[in-house]
């Protein structure tokens, strides 16, 4: 299991994953999300996940923020970000150093 990533998310917004090494997942709307992020971390140490994909299963990526691996990483589609990952981002970097270093950003 050392070091290897994979993607989650749609067919195109994976591509450039793929193109540097990283396996990758296309999924639709009716793709059971859910199994596939139980399956990948059985054997991957970080995986990516575009943010569209990552907020409708929000509660599946939150079953793993106390383990160790994997890292669930939102990272924008080929749509552009929706606001998810940054948020998430936000909400932990808070939690970990009792302050919102990221107040500055919205100014």
């Amino acid at each position: 299991m050392k070091g290897k990533m994979a993607i989650i998310g749609d067919g195109d917004s994976v591509l450039i994953f793929k193109a540097v090494g990283v396996n990758a997942f296309s999924v639709n709307e009716n793709s059971d999300v859910k199994s596939l992020i139980k399956d990948l971390s059985k054997e991957y140490q970080i995986i990516f996940i575009t943010d569209n994909i990552a907020q409708k299963n929000k509660e599946i990526i939150n079953e793993y923020l106390a383990s160790t691996y994997p890292i669930i990483i939102p990272v924008p589609s080929k749509e552009g970000s929706n606001g998810f990952g940054m948020e998430e981002l936000k909400y932990s970097m808070e939690k970990a150093l009792g302050i919102d270093i990221f107040q500055n950003e919205e100014n």
